[in-house]
């Protein structure tokens, strides 16, 4: 009995010690956390989707605090979330600038022409390893959903051979760019009513080989736009959102009828 009795003594010194060891090395290793940053947090949307190119929410949080991110940094955030964001940090608000992501390429199955018939893994990045896909035209989408993957928000979805955006669900958040192969998904902002949407480089007769539909670099659109918005240059037309009206006149000219109106955009903005 004795000796249960002087083991429950060492255990509970022993025991004690540690506890007073581990009081004392959290007192003296203690790193104040300002307290900003899990208001912040707070205020956030939660979504952890990478698109402000920090890991999550609290690493923004925490970048926004030290003065090495915008207030207005969250892709996913609107006005009002930016605005508290800015009372916490006691400055000037900023307008948050909404943008969404738009694949550049029209080819879907009937129209983009293949080199072979394609029946690995369903990963756009496993097909591209194989001659750069199953499409003739190099910059043209898999199709296979890599992007749809991705997406924390839903907006992607496969439909006719090539992925599409589903605005109202897009946040801008910029994960389906980085998982594309092909580097053919762009940001726009959000109230863009027009794109062009092909990503071909080649020259004009080149394109029609492998694409109904691709941008044969025509220059119709550039020279038509009232607004000098719409260029072509390596083979492909762009346009200047800083400078496009939205009068649609680009796309009504296009032969190719790769200039698309996303109707959606302009519903909204009526």
């Amino acid at each position: 009995m004795t000796n249960i009795l002087m083991a429950l003594l060492w255990f509970a010194l022993f025991g004690g010690a540690f506890g007073l060891l581990l009081a004392i090395a959290s007192k003296a290793f203690h790193v104040k956390v300002d307290e900003r940053i899990p208001e912040i947090c707070d205020v956030l949307p939660g979504a952890n989707c990478g698109g402000c190119g920090y890991a999550g929410c609290a690493a923004l949080a925490e970048a926004i605090v030290k003065g090495e991110a915008k207030i207005s940094a969250c892709v996913v955030a609107d006005n009002e979330c930016v605005g508290k964001i800015a009372e916490i940090m006691g400055c000037p608000t900023e307008a948050a600038v909404r943008k969404r992501a738009q694949v550049m390429c029209s080819g879907s199955k009937d129209r983009a022409k293949k080199k072979y018939i394609y029946n690995g893994a369903n990963d756009c990045i496993a097909a591209t390893r194989l001659g750069g896909g199953d499409k003739l035209c190099p910059n043209g989408c898999i199709g296979l959903g890599t992007c749809t993957e991705v997406c924390s928000f839903g907006a992607l979805n496969i439909v006719d051979g090539i992925a599409k955006v589903d605005d109202a669900l897009c946040t801008g958040c910029g994960q389906c760019i980085t998982a594309c192969p092909k580097n053919i998904i762009r940001l726009v902002p959000f109230d863009a009513p027009y794109r062009v949407a092909c990503m071909s480089v080649d020259k004009g007769p080149v394109t029609k080989s492998y694409c109904e539909v691709g941008c044969i670099s025509c220059r119709i659109c550039e020279k038509n736009c009232p607004v000098g918005a719409v260029t072509v240059n390596d083979f492909v037309a762009s346009i200047d959102y800083e400078k496009c009206t939205g009068c649609g006149i680009c796309a009504d000219k296009c032969p190719r009828k790769i200039i698309h109106c996303d109707q959606s955009v302009i519903a909204n903005a009526n």
